[in-house]
């Protein structure tokens, strides 16, 4: 049908394909997340009495019917008024009017697709944050394994101080935590459902939103119907922090890759993480860094594109930002989840050279601070130690020597030392406490897979009790 009553006719075919999409596996995941609303609003309706038994389970019926086949048969059907329509439309013309024009009761497409990008976010979150706390945990597992190979960290891409190999991922490991604590701080908005919100200003009619928010797995309703229509922040806050993460791992690749080059030859990769050239027979490119820190300006590319979209437009539903700006998010929020899947075989498969590692830390005059330090200890003004040992690091250079003499400070034992601050000395303490916080997340995610797993289920009950209840008396 292209006629509403108000319109004679609808979009014309190729701007209806332009926008609303027309790709089979488009259309499917579409209207997979309509129908799982749709179960939920016609247990509600029925609940609440605004269908009877024998109608809640024809709709029922009918819509598990074309769940079941991933609605292949409405492939090819036209859809000038979108979607969502056409869909509803099909169910009218197999059920009758009466039944499957009772469906959008108390609803609009507004407060539809405003929970379906929920449910979509929400999917997609669970996937992201479940890998990313497998990366998380595979930076931890290869800083205890390396906890005592040596290395100098460098400031100002100079050689500073002794650390060690294990250290330094620990460190990407906290701040990794932190953009784990952001990703899931920004999905906090996803407890409200949009559903009851209708168009723009809710219903008079008596309807139940708490209920078809329990049963999709959300805590509530919508608490502001202009709210839940107009608002699409969670999408906005959420790639924001993915951006955010997707930042930190685009500077391990960034370290991680120079390490792996034969000027400094710090670590080794496997031929399977690295690629050759068409020209120069001789290279090995670590090329999967370069898709890591190609992937944090994809996400950070996106969300100026959705808040660009955003900005200025009306505190209502609208499509710039209900469409446009949503269909922006998407390929940075997908680009980053990609960057962690490459990010967990690279961490896991790079592996250092414990000795390179060790006699750069030598030769770099890391010892230098530690040496200034053995000298406060004895009395001499910090000042004072300081250009000493420069003077004697100089003098050394000059030399053609690339240490100090040899009583200067082994480089291990350096590193052993410091422990004050957050040093490499304190990484027991230090990895037991980022740990214990991963074991915490990893805790908080189980929980809402469960939780989620758990409303899907009670989803299911509540349908098949309308069924057992309503017959078959308007099945076809």
């Amino acid at each position: 049908m292209t006629a509403t009553g108000r319109l004679r006719r609808g979009l014309r075919p190729r701007t209806a394909r332009m926008v609303f999409g027309s790709a089979p596996g488009e259309l499917a995941e579409e209207l997979r997340l309509t129908s799982q609303v749709d179960l939920a609003h016609v247990v509600m309706l029925h609940r609440c009495g605004l269908l009877g038994t024998a109608v809640a389970a024809a709709l029922l019926r009918g819509i598990l019917v074309l769940r079941a086949g991933d609605f292949a048969e409405l492939h090819g059907v036209p859809a000038p008024r979108g979607t969502y329509l056409m869909y509803e439309g099909q169910l009218a013309e197999r059920l009758g009017e009466a039944v499957g024009g009772a469906l959008h009761t108390g609803r609009s497409r507004n407060d539809l697709k405003a929970t379906m990008t929920a449910l979509r976010i929400r999917t997609w979150l669970a996937g992201f944050l479940s890998e990313a706390l497998r990366l998380e945990a595979v930076l931890l597992g290869r800083a205890r394994a390396h906890r005592d190979v040596v290395m100098p960290v460098h400031t100002h891409f100079q050689a500073a101080m002794p650390v060690t190999y294990g250290h330094y991922l620990l460190g990407v490991a906290i701040a990794l935590g932190r953009d784990l604590d952001a990703v899931a701080a920004a999905g906090a908005g996803l407890d409200r459902c949009p559903m009851g919100a209708g168009a723009v200003a809710g219903t008079d009619l008596p309807l139940d939103p708490d209920l078809v928010a329990v049963l999709l797995g959300f805590e509530r309703g919508p608490a502001h119907a202009i709210d839940a229509v107009a608002s699409r922040d969670v999408l906005l806050r959420l790639l924001a922090a993915v951006a955010g993460l997707g930042i930190t791992l685009s500077r391990l690749a960034t370290d991680l890759q120079l390490w792996s080059s034969a000027e400094f030859g710090f670590v080794t990769l496997p031929d399977h993480l690295v690629g050759g050239s068409s020209a120069m027979p001789q290279k090995r490119n670590a090329f999967l860094f370069e898709h890591v820190k190609a992937k944090a300006g994809a996400a950070i590319g996106a969300w100026t594109a959705a808040a660009s979209m955003t900005k200025s437009t009306p505190f209502t539903n609208t499509i710039e930002v209900g469409t446009e700006a949503v269909a922006a998010a998407w390929p940075g929020l997908h680009a980053v989840a990609e960057a962690v899947l490459l990010s967990q075989v690279l961490a896991g498969g790079t592996a250092p050279v414990p000795a390179r590692m060790r006699r750069r830390a030598e030769e770099g005059f890391t010892v230098a601070t530690a040496a200034a330090n053995r000298m406060v200890r004895g009395g001499v003004p910090f000042r004072r130690a300081h250009h000493e040992v420069g003077a004697a690091v100089r003098a050394a250079i000059e030399r053609g020597e690339t240490t100090l003499d040899s009583a200067g400070p082994d480089v291990a034992a350096v590193a052993a030392a410091t422990a004050t601050g957050g040093g490499p000395g304190a990484f027991a303490a230090t990895f037991a406490e980022a740990r214990q916080a991963a074991v915490r997340r990893a805790a908080r995610c189980r929980e809402r897979r469960d939780h989620l797993r758990a409303a899907a289920g009670g989803l299911d009950r509540a349908v098949a009790e309308v069924l057992h209840s309503g017959g078959r008396d308007h099945a076809s």
